[in-house]
């Protein structure tokens, strides 16, 4: 996937951490709802973002993104339930927090910058 796209990269990467991850709580941990959740979240982060991308507006673009930021925000909590509840290890929590957190930082300067120039 070649792209110059930072946002899209790191979206679709933890996208397929999430269901590489889901994989394993299902075979390995046989936790079956939480896992669904923490997998529908976290790939709906790239979707939106892949559909902001192909916004027809301006407005269209910056409610994608504010999706896709609450979908990552999601994420995060499931992420704490899933590490609170035993079900991860604090490195395996630690990790994908992190990657989560980023994209949440990334997703909200763009926001920011595309409000600024809407303005």
């Amino acid at each position: 996937m070649k792209s110059d796209n930072i946002i899209q990269e790191k979206s679709f990467a933890f996208a397929v951490r999430i269901v590489n991850f889901y994989k394993f709580l299902n075979s390995e941990k046989k936790e079956y709802i939480l896992s669904k959740q923490l997998l529908r979240s976290g790939t709906s982060v790239g979707a939106n973002v892949e559909e902001a991308i192909g916004g027809v507006s301006g407005k269209d673009f910056l409610n994608k993104l504010g999706i896709a930021y609450k979908e990552a925000r999601e994420s995060i909590y499931w992420l704490k339930l899933l590490h609170a509840t035993d079900y991860i290890t604090k490195i395996e929590f630690e990790n994908m927090f992190t990657d989560a957190e980023e994209i949440c930082k990334i997703l909200a300067k763009i926001q920011i910058t595309a409000k600024n120039r809407n303005s």
